[in-house]
């Protein structure tokens, strides 16, 4: 099965509702601007109720990198994301696997995207909205994702437990990666949605 990521998650109930439900990872966001934003006390939390074999995702957008190395230090993170204009080589200077996201618009070439960044785990695919970097809830035309990418491709952006099966069928993606789409509101997890949005995602193999 396609495995899923829950981001932006907030609450240590939320998080203990994502392994509940299956989910392969779970994303804190490391980002002040973002309503998801988790200090570290509230990362270090959750990551102390989460039960083995759930990969730990931190989101940076642009951050400097003694930021990333600080949160590094205090928390264990198995795999970084980068939703801003990171270069490769930053990307890489962290010695952790990493996910390099790209927001997708008609005339970006995503093959010479991902051929830049043969460093990361995989190109995590999102919509791009103005002024936003991530988390808007809107979806993307998945026709824009070429066929031939050089790297694995975490399909997000407006996923939700409606359409997740039909973007799994389309795109083929390694994983999904969602947030707003099982949320009650802005940074608050909805039980009922993170279920549906996992069957959602079992539907998409029959």
């Amino acid at each position: 099965m396609v495995r899923v990521k829950i981001c932006g998650i907030t609450r240590v109930e939320d998080g203990l509702s994502c392994a509940k439900h299956g989910a392969d990872a779970i994303g804190l966001v490391f980002y002040a601007p973002s309503p998801r934003y988790v200090q570290i006390e509230q990362a270090r939390a959750i990551l102390a109720t989460l039960p083995p074999f759930i990969t730990t995702v931190g989101l940076f957008v642009d951050a400097v990198a003694t930021e990333v190395h600080s949160v590094l230090d205090q928390l264990q993170l198995d795999v970084l994301q980068f939703h801003g204009h990171e270069p490769a080589d930053y990307c890489a200077s962290f010695h952790r696997p990493y996910l390099k996201a790209l927001r997708v618009k008609p005339g970006v070439n995503l093959v010479q995207y991902a051929s830049a960044y043969g460093g990361a785990q995989a190109l995590l695919l999102d919509a791009h909205v103005d002024g936003v970097a991530g988390g808007t809830g809107q979806a993307f035309d998945w026709s824009l994702i070429s066929r031939d990418l050089p790297l694995p491709v975490i399909l997000s952006g407006g996923l939700n437990p409606e359409n997740v099966a039909e973007g799994i069928r389309r795109v083929r993606p390694v994983a999904v990666d969602v947030s707003s789409g099982v949320e009650a509101t802005k940074g608050i997890k909805d039980a009922a949605k993170i279920a549906a949005f996992m069957q959602g995602v079992r539907n998409a193999s029959l």
